[in-house]
């Protein structure tokens, strides 16, 4: 099923309400409330609901599509594409999917030679015709015995009709900036054009509840933020913000597992997390439980929700500077033997240890007071540093990015080793020898210490890559991490001007 069978770009969107700008990214709010609607919770396991769709003959001309090579069926689950089926194309651009399995409840493409393609909603009903031209495949769209494809070209079809009345506001508003008298009555025209899209598939909803049309329709619909603007028309920013991602995840029913073989709540996942949410470890573990949270008692939206957030911010992948934190707290919270249920006993210990190893180096927490042998054989404490900054800069002889790093850390404590800045050096993962050995190559000046088992840094400071930088201000608090050398002075400068310090 996950398959990633074929990499194309597939050309869904969410519908703007008019020219609605992108929400900016403020700094994290209070926690909302959750105002999900109660949708209905008559929907099937969709697996079952597989079992119980009858078997597929879908019957798909295309006028003036010739009747050569293969189209292909492409599903999607939790944001990775499948091959669903193929069939030849045959005579007056016919072709027929007829098979005895059904297909899983969700929506395909149709994905014809020369990258086209079209869409067709599958649900328990699995016997339909659809017939198009090749040139307005959308437009020229009538279907036969599926009301859910029926209701998504409709829609379609009113989409495009109004794109053009919405598309000559656009172009009027540009020309009025907001303030000006004219700019009211463009808005206003504006406005009328979103209310009755709204109305227009409110209507459909409400008639047809318990389609996948609806589910799906409803979950595409960017939220109405209308209320956001000032009497002058400006946008009232913060406003704006906090009302986009409390609204963002409104139209989404978490009781219908046919959306996760769509790709709308995917895509919908990656954009609320990597563009609506800053990308700052607090904001990323806030939002992230935001979102969660939402999802616990429905299983499949909580282990897809729960895995993507993880794996997007393991600490091996991510860019973040602190994705350690977003790990640990996505481990601690969700990855229980209580919760966890699609993974073994052994892979939660596994997790759980990860996590446990990574929690007391996480940014904003006080540096553990490492001892660890230094040259001499003698134990170095980390507090024993004076200098009101302290880098801990572990690191490998055999590493090239260290070979690369180390030499300009050597210049930089040369230059500030008389104005607050210290290093303490960590070799890990390594042999005495070649310790000894790198430490002389490179004229490692500061404190450098070694300790054969790790047991003096187990748990209290975590590295996945070398070398790791960690930045410790005057209250040994990690300020940052992650670092390249040249971005330390950059975060030290930063620390001091909250403090008031020059």
């Amino acid at each position: 099923m996950r398959l990633a069978f074929l990499l194309f770009a597939i050309a869904f969107f969410f519908v703007a309400c008019g020219n609605e700008p992108k929400a900016p990214q403020a700094q994290p709010e209070a926690a909302a409330t959750n105002d999900q609607p109660k949708y209905s919770d008559a929907y099937l396991d969709n697996k079952k609901r597989k079992e119980q769709a009858e078997s597929p003959d879908i019957t798909v001309t295309i006028q003036g599509l010739s009747a050569s090579g293969y189209a292909k069926l492409i599903g999607s689950f939790e944001g990775q594409n499948y091959l669903a089926d193929s069939a030849q194309i045959g005579p007056n651009g016919t072709i027929v999917f007829k098979r005895k399995e059904p297909y899983f409840p969700g929506l395909l493409y149709l994905l014809l030679p020369g990258d086209m393609n079209l869409q067709m909603l599958i649900d328990l009903d699995q016997t339909f015709s659809m017939t198009t031209s090749l040139g307005n495949m959308a437009g020229d769209m009538k279907v036969n015995g599926s009301v859910e494809n029926q209701l998504l070209y409709e829609s379609l079809q009113y989409d495009e009709k109004q794109r053009v009345a919405m598309q000559a506001v656009a172009t009027k508003m540009a020309r009025f900036k907001p303030g000006t008298p004219e700019y009211p009555a463009a808005k206003a025209e504006q406005d009328k054009l979103v209310d009755d899209r709204r109305q227009y598939l409110e209507k459909l909803f409400k008639e047809n509840p318990t389609t996948l049309f609806t589910s799906f329709k409803r979950a595409g619909q960017n939220p109405d933020l209308r209320d956001c603007y000032k009497p002058d028309g400006t946008m009232d920013t913060l406003r704006y913000g906090y009302n986009y991602r409390q609204r963002f995840w409104k139209g989404v029913d978490f009781n219908d597992e046919r959306l996760l073989y769509t790709p709308v709540v995917s895509k919908m996942l990656e954009r609320f997390i990597t563009e609506l949410t800053p990308q700052h470890p607090d904001s990323v573990v806030k939002y992230s439980i935001f979102l969660v949270d939402r999802v616990v008692d429905k299983p499949e939206f909580f282990k897809y929700f729960a895995n993507w957030i993880v794996l997007k911010y393991d600490p091996k992948e991510s860019t973040l500077m602190d994705p350690q934190a977003v790990y640990v707290n996505m481990i601690e919270r969700y990855f229980t033997y209580e919760r966890a249920v699609w993974s073994d006993s052994a892979e939660v210990f596994g997790l759980q240890q990860r996590a446990y190893e990574m929690s007391a180096s996480l940014m904003g927490k006080k540096a553990a007071n490492v001892q660890v042998p230094g040259m001499d054989g003698k134990p170095y404490a980390l507090y024993d540093k004076k200098a009101p900054y302290v880098v801990v800069y572990m690191w490998n002889p055999d590493c090239e990015h260290c070979a690369e790093q180390t030499p300009k850390l050597v210049q930089l404590y040369n230059q500030m080793k008389d104005k607050g800045l210290d290093v303490y050096g960590i070799a890990v993962n390594t042999e005495d020898a070649k310790f000894r050995a790198a430490v002389k190559k490179y004229g490692m000046p500061w404190t450098n210490v070694f300790d054969v088992t790790n047991k003096s840094i187990y748990a209290k400071f975590y590295v996945d890559n070398t070398p790791e930088v960690y930045l410790l201000d005057p209250d040994r608090t990690i300020i940052a991490k992650n670092l390249q050398v040249d971005q330390i002075m950059t975060m030290v400068d930063r620390d001091k001007a909250k403090r008031g310090l020059k």
